[in-house]
Formats: structure tokens, C-alpha cells, sequence
């Protein structure tokens, strides 16, 4: 009897021990596909005929998410930007967009800023890059960088 109530203590302890284990691990892969305080650098956007190396030949748009003041801002590619945003859960929908006015050329910033418009999901794939989706349809794909120097 004394062997099998210690042995009963002995597989709680064990169960009790593997759920606060899962828990811990549950906080990290939050924190690894959160998008605050990461630059996030586009690497994929449908809405164009043009090849995504010839809408970004010198640089590729990124975006920055910051959290208490639920704004955006970043490069376009040719412009820099800031909005407002709202998110709730996977819901995510981006305010209007005010950016410097510099002339650029061959439609990347005018796509970038589409494909932002007719966001309303947000998700992270396999590899913790963040999708863009409009309902269930991938339409941008960011990957985490440093944040860039130009």
C-alpha cells in the first residue's frame, strides 16, 4: 500500500513538473512570433506583375510594430512612413499612412502600400516570418532583420 501511494506522489510530482515545463515553453514561442520591437523586412507581395527584385532593386520595404502606442512605421522603399494600427488577436487593420514625398519610380511603394491597405490578419509561418493576409490569403511575407542602416 505505502509503495504504491509513493509511487502515486512520485507520477503527480512528474505530471505537475512536465506542465509548468509546457508553460514555459508556450511563453517563448509567444515571444518568437510577436511583432513588437523587430524590424521586419519584406521578402514577398503579391498585387504586382512586376518581379518583386524589380519593384525593390536597391532596397526592400520594412515595417516596425510598436506596442504601447500601437503605431507602424518604416521604409517603403523610397518613402518613410507612419501610421496607427489596431490589432486584436490575429486581426490586424492599419490606419492611413503619413509619409515623406519623394517621386519614386516603378510602382514598389504604391504596391507595398495596397497590399497594407487590404490587410486584415496577421499569422507567423513555420519559420517565424510574419504574413500579411487579407482573410485567410498570404499577400506579404516579412522575416526578421536588424534594423537596417540606410
Amino acid at each position: 500500500m505505502k509503495k504504491t501511494i509513493l509511487a502515486l506522489i512520485i507520477l503527480f510530482s512528474v505530471l505537475v513538473s512536465g506542465c509548468k515545463s509546457t508553460k514555459t515553453n508556450d511563453k517563448t514561442v509567444k515571444s518568437k512570433n510577436d511583432i513588437f520591437d523587430t524590424t521586419w523586412e519584406l521578402e514577398y507581395i503579391s498585387g504586382s506583375r512586376i518581379a518583386f527584385d524589380g519593384l525593390y532593386p536597391e532596397k526592400k520595404p520594412y515595417i516596425v510594430f510598436t506596442a504601447n502606442k500601437n503605431k507602424y512605421s518604416g521604409d517603403s522603399s523610397c518613402n518613410i512612413y507612419s501610421g496607427t494600427f489596431s490589432k486584436k488577436e490575429n486581426s490586424i487593420h492599419f490606419g492611413d499612412v503619413i509619409k515623406t514625398m519623394v517621386f519614386c519610380e516603378g510602382g514598389g511603394e504604391e504596391t507595398f502600400f495596397k497590399m497594407l491597405g487590404k490587410t486584415n490578419k496577421l499569422a507567423f509561418d513555420g519559420d517565424g516570418k510574419l504574413l500579411l493576409l487579407t482573410d485567410d490569403i498570404p499577400i506579404m511575407r516579412f522575416k526578421k532583420i536588424a534594423k537596417p542602416k540606410y
